[in-house]
Order: structure tokens, then sequence, then C-alpha cells
């Protein structure tokens, strides 16, 4: 198991091409995918996103997605992480947790944890994060990183509320 990020509560590792059960078992709930716009269909799509969007990213950026499993017992309970957005020129902040880890303060865990990273590891300047304008929980995950919130626009054909934070390390 390669471990990214360890917190009080969470290990974040590196997914692998094995964990496609995982991704298709948080997608199942259709409350976690409410607010997502990109549900997977079955386990063979799910194998896809891993082989065509999650693991590409560890070898171009040595940073991505990673699994998210609480540190007692090792479940796992969904990834957050980083995700280079070429086409935005910009690096992305992003979460999935299953409905049962909701609540509880993982979301905002992980997601501080992986800003911290971004800033202190990999040095970089700056991160967005975004939620759509109704996934209130979402919202409030973002702005208890400390993000803050710089507008609203149109982002994979959805609407987003986006934040964005600075490394406080790099002198602007």
């Amino acid at each position: 198991m390669n471990i990214i990020i360890e917190t009080d509560r969470l290990l974040l590792r590196t997914f692998t091409a094995d964990d496609a059960p995982l991704i298709y078992e948080l997608n199942l709930d259709p409350e976690v995918t409410r607010y997502t716009g990109d549900p997977i269909r079955d386990l063979h799509h799910a194998q896809l996103v891993l082989e065509q969007a999650i693991l590409p990213q560890y070898a171009l950026n040595n940073y991505g997605r990673w699994a998210v499993h609480l540190k007692s017992g090792m479940d796992f309970i969904g990834w957050c992480g980083l995700k280079n957005r070429p086409e935005k020129q910009e690096i992305d902040l992003g979460y999935r947790f299953m409905r049962n880890a909701w609540g509880k303060g993982y979301a905002t865990e992980a997601a501080y944890a992986c800003l911290r990273y971004g800033f202190e590891k990999l040095h970089l300047q700056r991160i967005v994060g975004r939620a759509m304008p109704h996934n209130t929980g979402s919202i409030r995950v973002l702005e208890k990183c400390g993000m803050r919130y710089i507008g609203e626009e149109v982002v994979d054909d959805h609407p987003a509320k986006t934040y964005e934070a600075f490394n406080p390390f790099i002198r602007l």
C-alpha cells in the first residue's frame, strides 16, 4: 500500500488497478453522485475511469486522486486529492465520500491534508476547488479548509461555485 498522506484518522493512498470495485461501490449511491454529474455505470466503467483518468495522473504529475481509508479498520470511505487540469491551467482539489462517512469531518480532514501536501510538498502556487451551487456540504468543506470564494462559472457543462487557496509559503 503506497500511503501518501496520513492524518489523525485517515490514510490516503494511491489507487491501484485492482480498486475498480471500490470506485464502483462508492458511485452506486445516487446521493453520492447527485452533484457530480459523472456516475459510474458498471464495474467495467469503473476500471476505465481508473486506467484512463486516475492512475495516469500519478505518473504525469506525481499526485492525483487518492483512496481514503479509516486508520481504524482500514475501511475505504472515498477519495480525495489533487488533479491537474491543463485545459484550465489549474490544480483542482476534489473529493467524494460514501454517505456513511458524511457529517464526521472526514472530507474536511482529507481535503485540508491535500491542500497542505500540495503547498508544502509539491510547492504548488494555487489550488482551486469547486462545488455545484446546491451542494452545501461540499461548499462547507471548501470554506472550512480556508479556501476563498471567487465566483460562479460553468465547468464541464455544470454550474459551479469556485474557491481558491494560495500557497502561504510562496511570495507573489
